[in-house]
């Protein structure tokens, strides 16, 4: 029979692919999760039934709880996996690797419970521990540690085993957790800076749904596509009342969608999980060269301009507390956008806080301390809109420059205007009208990804 160019041409694409399968499909990748999970966003929770209705395309090594704000702890991990073990035989009926309930369970490790101090670190946990375990086992393959909290966990291990540094990948979602964790990252960036690292500040929210979008795979996927799909899918609703928020999610998604199952939806696009440049159902990233850090020395005006997500950090010179005063400790507040933050005593008189604004505002600020003699103050600045560009628009004295380079393994949101993105309706904010930079990276796969996800749904009705 006479075969045809373009007949043969169709048999080399798939030859192709199958061959390229393998390097980027069939090797499950290693994944950690640190969460803080069961604290003030449940969104957590709904990226954790995610992460379950996927378990078989990971080689799941870790759970680890690790709340730097909030109430958030391991056994809310375990009554997940409760949740998972009861639609387990269904999942199992579809892919015999779906990881049984009580593996997973011996998994789930207790991490620190609360923000780490000025220095990013404290003392080893058992989430940390088991951080370095893991990394450390003889494998080829990188460990992707997936962040869905803040670093702190993260950078106790890089701190006590130093060495895994170049063995791991981290995909962290970053924005808002950067605020509650600015000292364990700010610890990350400057001693860690060649690291394996996506940073998400802001790329993420393309997947967040829309309460006020009444189309199927928005406000109703919960009563289409979930609805009475087994446990996992009713428990959803119990989370943002069936919202599909799932900010976390990103971090699964980078490395999901790699099966030939998916090329369909791709256009026989086979995603590569070692560039962040290129499309991934997580989102696609950019390198960035410097981490915008500024150093205030005294009060700030409204017309000072913040890069969003930067690390802002004042330093405050005071009275000389004796020299039997903890170096490190909490001994001031500053409060902003409704929140308190610990600032601490570095000794000689220095004094220091530091914080990441998580959006485009205008955010008053004060400062106060019981010590006799502090330096107490207030102000006002504005937060920008562009990260990472180290631009302060109007300045004067009281602020400098302090940005600290990273390597060429370090990826952030894409600047590109055109990849911008709405605001989420989760959000105070929202009334600015927020646009999000990369947001349009991910946006662009969700119904691929949510009717992806529908499949597995129907398993469990």
């Amino acid at each position: 029979m006479e075969i045809r160019i373009p007949c043969l041409r169709r048999i080399i694409f798939i030859m192709t692919i199958l061959v390229a399968i393998p390097t980027y499909a069939q090797q499950k990748p290693r994944v950690l999760i640190s969460t803080d999970i069961g604290g003030t966003d449940p969104d957590d929770n709904q990226s954790m039934i995610h992460l379950l209705m996927y378990a078989n395309e990971f080689e799941i090594e870790g759970l680890v709880s690790s709340p730097s704000y909030g109430s958030g702890s391991k056994e809310e991990i375990l009554r997940m996996i409760g949740l998972y073990a009861q639609d387990y035989k269904k999942l199992k009926a579809h892919d015999k690797a779906f990881p049984k309930p009580k593996a997973l369970r011996k998994l789930c490790k207790q991490g620190r419970r609360g923000a780490a101090p000025l220095l990013g670190f404290g003392k080893p946990t058992e989430g940390s521990e088991w951080i370095v375990k893991c990394a450390l086992r003889n494998d080829a393959r990188p460990l992707w540690i997936l962040v869905w909290g803040a670093l702190e966990d993260v950078a106790q291990a890089l701190h006590d085993a130093p060495n895994i540094a170049d063995k791991i990948r981290i995909y962290w979602i970053g924005g808002p957790n950067k605020k509650w964790g600015a000292n364990a990252y700010n610890y990350v960036a400057e001693h860690f800076p060649n690291l394996w690292f996506i940073e998400n500040n802001a790329t993420y929210r393309g997947f967040i749904g829309n309460n006020k979008d009444t189309s199927y795979y928005q406000a109703f996927f919960w009563e289409n596509a979930m609805k009475g799909s087994g446990t996992l899918g009713n428990d959803f609703k119990n989370y943002y009342d069936g919202i599909v928020k799932m900010g976390d999610t990103p971090t699964l998604l980078y490395l999901i969608g790699n099966s030939a199952e998916n090329l369909a939806e791709r256009g026989g696009q086979i995603f590569n999980p070692d560039n962040p440049c290129s499309d991934h159902w997580g989102g696609r990233f950019e390198p960035m060269t410097i981490s915008p850090r500024y150093i205030i020395t005294g009060p700030l005006a409204e017309t000072d301009t913040i890069p969003v997500y930067s690390i802002m950090e004042w330093q405050l010179e005071g009275p000389v507390l004796s020299d039997d005063f903890p170096r490190d400790s909490a001994c001031f507040t500053m409060r902003t956008d409704r929140q308190n933050w610990a600032g601490y005593y570095v000794g000689n008189g220095s004094y220091m806080v530091r914080y990441a604004p998580k959006a485009p505002a205008t955010l008053h600020y004060t400062i106060t301390s019981p010590l006799s003699g502090f330096p107490e103050h207030e102000g006002t600045f504005t937060v920008g809109n562009q990260w990472p560009a180290p631009e302060t628009y109007q300045t004067h004295s009281n602020i400098r420059k302090a940005s600290v380079k990273v390597g060429k393994t370090w990826f952030t949101d894409c600047g590109d205007a055109t990849l911008m993105g709405g605001n989420s309706d989760y959000e105070d904010y929202q009334k600015l009208n927020a646009q999000w930079q990369g947001a349009a990276t991910i946006a662009r796969w969700r119904e691929a990804i949510l009717k992806d996800w529908q499949q597995r749904f129907e398993w469990l009705r």
